[in-house]
This record gives structure tokens, C-alpha cells and sequence, in this order.
């Protein structure tokens, strides 16, 4: 037997910050498929539709936000604030500060494995509802639960909009600087496990030089470095991994 969901759903809607008018709206989008039997043909009773479309219309609410609160952003940039925005896990953490979890409707077994916690279900949910909320009242009302939920995280990322070397480089071009330049310095430690060290050199700028197990690693941590040096890491974000490469 499928778990129910909250008869009251006022909480949730209070957090989500939208009142439903159609509230079979709601109930499917809160429905996962291992709640319904019938095969294919009782699947538009689950989420799967609304979070097609929530999709969608997420990424258009996210998209406008983007060009509207970054005018001198390069199509480059903004692309990469919204994939990090609209990630599964992104939209799995919307869900989870909704509190939404408690009100999907699945299956004993689904359940049972622990589904409402689970990333990819949180993640559809979330678009799904937004799907729902576009359904329910149309895209204005739709872009105010986006813009509710995911203000803070566009002003302040996660995960970083692009690795060190990148982020020197385009500094430098700004600037009309040349490319950077990196060396190696130093190697030490066993040829099973060296250590690196390099320095990364741009016209008018004295050297730095920082530690890595690899070549790449160490010029990443060399331009991370170097703009740490310079008060240019609040506005070019370090690097999730230092092995990234240019």
C-alpha cells in the first residue's frame, strides 16, 4: 500500500510560497511512479509530466534572473551560473528546504529504501512542483517561487563558475596583459610520488609560485595563488578541484 501524503499541505505551500487553486496539481506532483499500478497508461498520475515542463520553466525563471541581476556577464559566464543552479542537486536541495520529502506519495519499497531522501526524487519533485505552480497560476507566479528559492544561491555559488587558469587568463585578456606563463621551479620527492612546484609569471607582477602532486595541479594552485595574492578570489571563485585542466 502507497504511503498518503499530508492531508494538510499548508505548510508546504506556505514554504514553497504559492497557494494552489487545483489541488489535483499538487497531489501529482508530490506522486511518485512506484505509488501507481496500470503500467505506462497510469503514469500521468505520477510527477513525471510536471517535472518535464518544471524543467523547462525553471530554467527560463533562472535564466531571466541572470540577465537581469548580471548586465555585464558574457553569455559564457551566465551559462555556467545557470547549469549550476539548475543541477539536480541544486533543485534536491530546493525540495529539501521546503520540507517536501514527508509529502511524496510512493510505494512501500521505494520508501522503504529511504526515497524521500533520495537526491534524484528531490530533484524531480522540485521541478515538478514548479511545473505545477506554472499550471496552477502561470509563469509570474511560477518565477516568484524561483526567484524566492533561488536568489541567495545565484548570488553566492556553490561551486565555483570555472578553475584557476581559467579564471587568471581571462583576468589577464581584460587587461590586455599576456597570457600568463608558468614554470616549473622545483621537483622533489620519490618518481613514484613527486612534488611539484610552479610559478606562474605575468608582465608587471612579481612570480609566485605554489606546491602540487602533479604539473597541472600545481599551476592551478599557482594561479589560485596568485590571485588570492592580488584580491582577485572574491570575484573569480577558487577552483573545486586543482587538477582541473585549461
Amino acid at each position: 500500500m502507497a504511503r498518503r501524503p499530508k492531508p494538510d499541505l499548508s505548510e508546504l505551500e506556505a514554504r514553497i510560497g504559492h497557494k494552489f487553486a487545483d489541488a489535483d496539481l499538487v497531489r501529482r506532483a508530490l506522486t511518485h511512479v512506484s505509488a501507481v499500478t496500470g503500467g505506462e497508461a497510469a503514469r500521468v498520475e505520477t510527477y513525471q509530466r510536471l517535472e518535464f515542463l518544471g524543467d523547462r520553466v525553471l530554467g527560463l525563471a533562472v535564466s531571466d534572473m541572470l540577465y537581469a541581476t548580471f548586465p555585464t556577464a558574457h553569455e559564457g559566464e551566465l551559462s555556467r551560473r545557470l547549469a549550476d543552479l539548475v543541477r539536480r542537486e541544486s533543485c534536491a536541495e530546493v525540495a529539501a528546504d521546503w520540507g517536501a520529502g514527508p509529502y511524496i506519495l510512493m510505494g512501500v519499497g521505494e520508501a522503504q529504501t529511504g526515497g524521500r531522501k533520495k537526491n534524484a526524487i528531490l530533484g524531480d519533485i522540485c521541478e515538478s512542483l514548479i511545473g505545477a505552480v506554472f499550471l496552477d497560476a502561470g509563469f509570474e507566479a511560477a518565477k516568484t517561487v524561483v526567484q524566492k528559492a533561488w536568489r541567495a544561491r545565484m548570488m553566492a555559488p556553490r561551486r565555483p563558475l570555472r578553475d584557476s587558469k581559467t579564471s587568471l587568463q581571462e583576468w589577464a585578456q581584460a587587461r590586455g596583459l599576456p597570457t600568463p606563463i608558468y614554470k616549473e621551479v622545483a621537483r622533489s620527492g620519490p618518481e613514484h610520488a613527486p612534488q611539484f612546484r610552479v610559478a606562474v609569471e605575468i608582465n608587471g607582477f612579481e612570480p609566485i609560485d605554489a606546491p602540487g602532486a602533479s604539473k597541472r595541479i600545481a599551476e592551478q594552485s599557482a594561479a589560485k595563488a596568485f590571485m588570492v595574492r592580488e584580491n582577485l578570489i572574491e570575484v573569480m571563485p577558487a577552483p573545486a578541484s586543482e587538477g582541473t585542466t585549461v
